[in-house]
């Protein structure tokens, strides 16, 4: 090498290097700056299977993951990071729900439909709740301090929070899947794929009182309400779309491309944002302009198979579930939503 090129060659290589060193540090900025910034994983030991729903306990800061494949409730800690305790001996758990008045979890089954009832503090099971078959999304109305659970080839089951009774049940043409309570008015909004239709069910008379079909789209799964627009957020598989209605009128009035195979949607009112977790790989957000404009504003990879999430507002993160698929191990992805 001549004089030349080595001087040349002492210039530039550490100029390159400043430059690649710049934009890894820009890219870094970047993706700390996005809507959703990675800061935990907590590791699910000896967890196989499929990952289902998850619920939360804001004051004792621990996160319930019903681990369907495992036939468990995993319980994480939140203030330490890291797995706390297992109830075993559940049947394909789907949905779990936390009633923090009376500290006690709910578990619904797929296999066989019971929805069990344990103390929070000793997980130990109060309660067995029997229904027809593959108990499914739990939801609780803390208004009334009822449980709300769907179930088999077209039911809600009513349950009393405090005694664990069975109310009785709203009737449906379908399996439930996603389904949310309206606050504001006796309303649920229920999903039911295998009808190719929304429901809304008044469940003060327990009957439905109107049916949205769901054309252009099928296996409508995830829902979120955003109660104060008057908008209902429905995640469809196929094809994989996020599909916005007037909860008024039930008219369509935004389609969105989304990850495949969703099965978790939420919207964070105090960002007017979506988020929704699909089981191709990836979380999906979109930014909510106006209640009808809303645009796709980050798509961040994640891993197969992670289709289930939590997104808790009191905290600003949202919890993604990812299950056991080769290399990749059992964990819980904390995200930090970011202004």
């Amino acid at each position: 090498m001549t004089e030349k090129c080595k001087l040349v060659s002492a210039i530039f290589c550490p100029f390159l290097i400043f430059l690649i060193g710049m934009a890894m540090t820009r890219n870094l900025e970047a993706e700390e700056a996005g809507p959703l910034r990675l800061i935990q994983t907590i590791s699910l030991r000896n967890v196989e299977g499929r990952i289902d729903h998850m619920a939360v306990d804001l004051k004792g800061e621990r996160l319930f993951i019903a681990a369907l494949g495992n036939n468990t409730v995993e319980i994480v800690d939140l203030r330490a990071g890291k797995h706390m305790a297992t109830i075993t001996g559940l049947h394909e758990p789907q949905g779990v729900g936390f009633v923090p008045e009376f500290n006690k979890i709910f578990v619904a089954n797929a296999n066989g439909g019971a929805c069990d009832v344990f103390d929070g503090s000793s997980f130990k099971l109060i309660k067995r709740i029997k229904f027809s078959d593959d108990a499914d999304n739990v939801r609780y109305d803390a208004a009334t301090r009822r449980v709300y659970v769907g179930y088999g080839s077209g039911g809600l089951g009513i349950i009393d929070a405090a005694t664990g009774d069975q109310l009785g049940e709203i009737k449906l043409d379908g399996h439930p899947e996603s389904f949310q309570l309206e606050k504001s008015g006796p309303r649920i909004f229920v999903n039911l794929p295998s009808s190719q239709k929304i429901a809304v069910v008044n469940r003060e008379t327990r009957t439905t009182i109107a049916a949205w079909p769901t054309t252009g789209a099928a296996a409508n799964f995830p829902m979120a309400l955003d109660e104060t627009h008057h908008r209902l957020f429905v995640g469809f598989r196929k094809p994989p779309r996020v599909v916005v209605f007037d909860t008024g009128s039930g008219k369509e009035v935004a389609s969105l491309e989304s990850p495949g195979d969703a099965d978790d949607i939420f919207y964070d009112s105090s960002r007017g944002r979506v988020y929704i977790s699909g089981g191709e790989g990836f979380l999906g957000i979109f930014q909510q302009d106006d209640p009808d404009d809303y645009k796709s504003i980050a798509k961040i990879p994640t891993a197969t198979g992670a289709r289930t999430s939590l997104f808790v507002p009191e905290l600003s993160r949202l919890y993604l579930a990812v299950p056991h698929r080769g290399t990749q191990k059992a964990e819980v992805r904390v995200y930090q939503a970011q202004p």
